[in-house]
């Protein structure tokens, strides 16, 4: 009996799951595998938040295939090294594994075909199993890729989302493939107290009520920072939990003003792809520099550190930070008005940011965590490169009666606006009662150092 490998990466699901699919209509048994990569967690990027809830996504990975006659396969270190030895064990004559768009993933493609090719074996990559439209899809007269997000959501919305695969009634594996024991969240240090949990139960069961209920208002009222009137579906969309290509039919089919404003929300997702795909040294150098002169931990030390513990005497700021830290999440406003705040107002290299916003979130990613950072900073692909989010302004707008301040900022939550955004404006008494630093920086002379270093008048 022919046996095929599914190599499973950032796609932790059976429902609409185009390799698992192909593997078995091409074979009479197929190898469900997922390897943990030693290289992610030697480079720093097995953050805690990550680890817990893909110990989630695996143990309901595992049941979901059990429950079809399956399980899931289990192997750590190199990936590469992994998939050989297994395919040597099965005798697999290929293995199917969903398209990355990183430098790394693109890297371990091209290790593990040449090392398959070797022993006469074939490799099978899908695209657009990730995201609803492939990176590299959709391209404009003249370039590899589109640098500006209009134009792209013109061409991505007028293409058909692809058919889904569902998933498949039994999955037949082949016995005496040994598995190393499934990852278990509470062995994970240093997690988010609040952090969601994962799994495609979990993710398909988050949908299901995004789309009977909150969706209706999101174009209204996602920005509202103390509503909460968000999908909350990024960490499964990290982990593939949930189809990309299913969420988007999904809400096309529920249909109206919140539906269209959600969809968009995915093709910003779909965008970055398409433009890490094409320019992979995005991930750490500026895709347009503006010839910054970043300050950095030596020069602005205590100020990073005050930003990555909500401390910066700015309530919105601050409640933005501490609930990065307590949920291992934060709401799409917050991170970029904390982005700004960190890259603008203090004028701190972009990076550190994206650095530590990867050591927390439970959804964190290359393509959407370093090219949001760089929007924000102004060396990604806004075209407005010098805007500057005033942190007061935005309270007004986002959080006008203190409430998320006052959720996350404990020591504030008995003062009224305009004090809970402004405490720096109670005076004698009040002031002293309150364990709440004064702001780090005026905004007004902050402004004035990012415009005099990016040489605008």
């Amino acid at each position: 009996m022919t046996v095929a490998i599914v190599l499973y990466t950032s796609d932790l699901r059976v429902n609409d799951h185009p390799p698992l699919r192909a593997a078995l209509s091409s074979a009479g048994e197929v190898v469900p595998l997922f390897v943990r990569d030693s290289r992610i967690e030697a480079a720093g990027f097995g953050a805690p938040n990550r680890q817990a809830f893909l110990a989630d996504c695996l143990a309901d990975l595992d049941a979901g295939l059990r429950a079809r006659g399956g399980r899931l396969i289990v192997r750590s270190g190199d990936p590469v090294a992994a998939v050989a030895a297994v395919a040597g064990e099965s005798d697999a004559d290929e293995v199917h594994m969903a398209a990355g768009a990183s430098a790394y993933a693109r890297s371990r493609e091209a290790r593990l075909r040449d090392a398959l090719e070797r022993e006469g074996r074939r490799l099978y990559v899908h695209e657009g199993v990730v995201t609803a439209v492939a990176p590299g899809e959709l391209t404009p007269a003249g370039s590899d890729h589109f640098a500006v997000f209009t134009p792209y959501f013109r061409r991505w919305a007028a293409l058909p989302p692809r058919a889904l695969s569902a998933a498949p009634r039994h999955v037949p594996v082949p016995e005496g493939i040994a598995s190393q024991a499934l990852p278990a969240r509470g062995a994970v240090r240093g997690v988010s107290d609040l952090l969601a949990r994962g799994g495609e139960a979990e993710g398909r069961e988050l949908l299901t009520r995004w789309l009977s209920g909150g969706i209706r208002q999101y174009g209204q009222i996602h920005d509202d920072l103390a509503a909460d009137a968000t999908s909350r579906l990024s960490p499964h969309l990290h982990f593939g939990t949930v189809s990309a290509t299913e969420i988007v039919r999904r809400a096309q089919q529920r249909g109206g003003l919140g539906a269209a404003a959600f969809v968009r929300q995915i093709c910003w997702r779909d965008f970055h792809y398409q433009v890490l795909a094409a320019r992979p040294d995005a991930a750490a150098a500026d895709y347009r520099s503006r010839h910054d002169h970043w300050r950095t931990e030596r020069d602005a030390g205590e100020e990073i550190q005050a930003w990555r513990d909500g401390r910066t005497g700015y309530p919105l700021i601050d409640a933005a930070m501490r609930q990065l830290r307590q949920e291992g999440w934060m709401h799409n406003r917050a991170r970029l008005l904390t982005a700004s705040f960190l890259t603008k107002t203090l004028y701190v290299d972009w990076r550190i940011g994206a650095r530590h916003f990867l050591d927390l979130l439970v959804d964190g990613d290359i393509a959407n965590n370093q090219l949001n950072w760089q929007w924000a900073a102004g060396t990604g692909t806004d075209t407005r490169p010098n805007r500057v989010l005033n942190p007061l302004l935005q309270a007004r707008r986002f959080d006008p009666d203190g409430a998320y301040v006052r959720r996350w900022v404990p020591e504030l939550a008995g003062l009224s606006v305009p004090y809970v955004h402004q405490p720096w404006k109670l005076s004698g008494p009040d002031r002293a009662a309150i364990d709440y630093p004064e702001p780090l920086v005026d905004l007004t002379d902050a402004l004035g150092r990012f415009r005099r270093s990016r040489g605008i008048g």
